[in-house]
């Protein structure tokens, strides 16, 4: 059980130096912004009113800009759990979207 606690404390404690972003913090804004930036333009081709050539090329201009949006949002955050949490939010928001509009397109 304190081991648990110790890790939860790791986890929601800031950093006393706002010069180091850490490596966990870091590893959460490449790969999690990778997976909610590609989820989120798999939204945007879904919901996209069009044929599918042009609903794919849309998410293709925007993806390398909302990679690096989402991952600076995430790098920017306070604690190590709030990183965490926003990957696994957005992923889990962007993966039912995605369930939903398939079941309701099919």
């Amino acid at each position: 059980m304190t081991s648990y606690r110790i890790i939860y404390d790791s986890f929601v404690i800031p950093e006393k130096n706002g010069k180091k972003i850490g490596l966990f913090r870091i590893f959460c804004a490449i790969i999690g912004g990778l997976i909610v930036s590609y989820l989120g333009m798999v939204v945007l081709a879904i919901i996209t009113p069009s044929s599918l050539a042009n609903s794919a090329i849309v998410p293709l201009l925007f993806y390398p800009f909302t990679w690096a949006c989402v991952a600076l949002w995430i790098s920017l955050s306070p604690t190590k759990l709030s990183a965490l949490l926003k990957v696994i939010v957005l992923t889990t928001i962007f993966s039912v979207l995605i369930f939903f509009f398939f079941k309701v397109k099919s």
